[in-house]
Formats: C-alpha cells, structure tokens, sequence
C-alpha cells in the first residue's frame, strides 16, 4: 500500500512556511503553476484583512523533482513569508477569546501568547494548499475534481440550487466571484454583510461547500474506525482553524427523516462506469459505511466568527491578572471564502491518501494499472 503523508511548519511571520509530502508516485509531471493558483485563491475573497496585501505566495519546491517530473521520493517545498517580523511584534498583554492564546499558555507555561498564536495562525494552511496542490494532481490524473464554494456568509444564503444552476460553469462562475459563491443574486447582500460588519468593529462567520466529482466506489473503510473515510474528512475540515461543524450529504436534516426518507435506493444500472448500479438520490453525500459509493461527494463545513475583533471583548491582562480587553491583532472581517479554498484543499489531500491506498505503486503506470484492473473486477460484482 502507498501511504500518502503530509506535515507542515512554520509561523505566521516567521520566515517561511515548510512542507514535506510523501507518497507521491513517481512518473507525474507537476505542474507548479497551479499550486501557485491555488495559493492565489487561498489569498483572496471580500473582508480580507490588510496581511493578504503584504503576501505574494508562491511555492518553491526544494526536492522530490528532475525535469518538474516526480521521482517518488518526498517532495519538500517552502512558501516563503514576506512579513517576517516575529522578533519585531510585541507580546500580547491579555489573551483572546476564540483563540488557542490562553488554552495554549495554559498547557505550555507561556506568558507570552505570541508563542501560541504564530503556530495556531490560520497562515499554516498556506502550507497544506500547497501540499494539496502537489497531490491532488494525481487523482486529477484519473478523472477526479474537487470543487469548493460559499453557500452562506453572515446569515445571507445562497439559493439552494445555486450548483445546479450552475452547471459546468460552475469554474467560470466562481472565479468571476470575490466571495467564492455560484448565486450572483446574493452576493451584493453578502458584501453589505461585511461591510455592516466591518463598520461595527464585528466579524463574519459563515458556511461553505466541498464537493467531488468522479470518485470511484469503496474508497476509504469500513473495518477500521481510524480508517472511515467519513471520520477522515470530517477531521481534516476540522482541523482548519474556526471550523465548528461538518455535514455529509444531508447532514444534520437526515435526522429529522424517516428511514424511508433519508436513504438512496440502489436501481439497476446499465453502462455505468461502475458497474451495474444506480442511485436514485445521493441523501449520503457518498458516503456508506465510511467508504465512497461512487455518486458524488457532498461535505459543508461551519465556520465561526474570527474572534480577532476591533471591539475588543473582554479578556484578562496576563501580569496583573486583572479585568482588560483582549488584544488586537490585525485581522479579516471574515475570511469563509478563503476558507473554502482551504477546505477544498484538505479534502482534496484526505481524497489522494484514500485513492493512493486503493491503488497505490512506486509509479503513476503502476497506479493506472491497479486502478483499470479494479475497475474491470468493480463490472463483475
């Protein structure tokens, strides 16, 4: 089995942002330019602060390549950080609701949350869009997309048919938008969102949409409660900073349905790529069992307020132990569109580890190989 693996480091004004992935097969000609576009996308959306206007991030890979062609070893990479002023910036006096500050204080013996918060910084996920980026080009190899999109900022939601109505523009249409959203209708009540926002001295929280296309079934687990796919994705959106809840498919809603209501019938199918099966709905989201059934990947992930306010709330001044404000560090109005781009990513990394397991090798003909002999033994079930 090829067991694709990440690990990122680095500060938020340190001097770089470091990542080392592994697993990669070798025989893939990279393209760097789109990891470049990626970390574009990560940078931008409406109610970004004044920090996106200092960075230009780029990816510089450091090993892994001969002639932009992966050799199967692991691929190191930095993205360099222009604002590098940690030994500059000043220790925060009292710590911030919301944030790791004083939880992490806590549990290192700091004083000083500056040691906390240049790691707990949502800077880091520069890092895993651009190990994203190296990976999910395998999996794009073989016909698999993984798209993200806004579907609700500051209590303004799109219209629910907002990806259908879409359709295959749906790449035109939110590259045209600042909010990362399909629903044009909705977007100047999104932006008066932020704006109100931003006058009040307030931040924005919101919810987006990741979904994958062309996924083949029995990706992930059943046997292995580590190894469920659905327990995979849902800590990887949880894991990006502010992320509060996860949804597959019909998420909370299905609790409110009859058996009879929440499942998809199985028809039967011909012609299909996967055999002779069908679905008549995809109320999982893809899902069974912890593994993928073939139909489309449906996740949307909750992201609360930044709690990084201009009116401050009210806090605890760490030397005197008495009542103050937190401290204010520059800060987004809200950054759910960016967020998207950075749940995409981890879904997208989560997706390449699952399809490397299923049909891992040493090169990416050695992956196409054990991918169209299971495709052909998936017809005769």
């Amino acid at each position: 089995m090829t067991r694709l693996t990440w690990r990122t480091a680095g500060e938020s004004h340190g001097k770089t942002l470091i990542g080392v992935v592994e697993g990669v097969p070798a025989g893939l000609a990279l393209d760097i330019d789109r990891i470049d576009a990626e970390l574009v996308r990560r940078q931008g959306g409406y109610g970004r602060g004044g920090r996106m206007k200092i960075e230009r991030d780029h990816v510089e890979i450091l090993s892994g390549l001969k002639g932009g062609v992966t050799l199967g070893s692991p691929i190191a990479f930095e993205v360099p950080n222009r604002d590098q002023t940690i030994e500059e910036l000043p220790t925060p006096k009292s710590p911030r609701p919301g944030h790791a500050d004083l939880a992490g204080c806590q549990k290192y013996g700091h004083r000083d949350a500056r040691a906390i918060l240049e790691r707990a910084s949502a800077r880091e996920t520069a890092a895993r869009v651009a190990a994203a980026g190296i990976a999910r080009q395998v999996i794009e190899a073989f016909g698999v997309e993984v798209f993200a999109h806004l579907v609700e900022l500051g209590g303004v939601a799109a219209r629910a048919d907002a990806w259908d109505a879409a359709g295959d523009g749906r790449v035109a249409r939110r590259s045209e938008s600042d909010l990362c959203c399909l629903d044009a209708e909705v977007e100047s009540g999104m932006r008066d969102a932020v704006d109100a926002a931003k006058e009040d001295g307030d931040t924005l929280g919101g919810v987006f949409e990741v979904r994958a296309m062309g996924l083949p079934p029995g990706l992930g687990e059943y046997s292995d409660p580590n190894e469920r796919l659905t327990a995979r994705l849902g800590g990887a959106l949880l894991s990006i900073p502010a992320i509060k809840g996860v949804e597959i498919g019909l998420g909370f809603e299905v609790a409110r349905r009859r058996g009879s209501e929440a499942h998809d019938a199985i028809l039967p199918a011909s012609g299909g790529p996967w055999g002779g099966f069908s679905r008549e709905t995809n109320r999982a989201g893809g899902l069974e069992g912890g593994m993928t059934t073939g139909e489309e990947l449906v996740l949307r992930a909750a992201m609360k307020p930044i709690p990084t306010l201009r009116k401050s709330l009210p806090s605890v001044d760490f030397e005197t132990r008495e009542a103050s404000l937190a401290t204010y560090q520059r800060s987004d109005v809200t950054s759910v569109p960016a967020a998207s781009v950075v749940g995409e990513a981890v879904v997208a990394l989560e997706l390449s580890r699952a399809f490397l397991a299923k049909f891992g090798g040493d090169s990416m003909g050695a992956v196409e190989t054990s991918f169209e002999a299971y495709r052909a033994s998936v017809a005769e079930v």
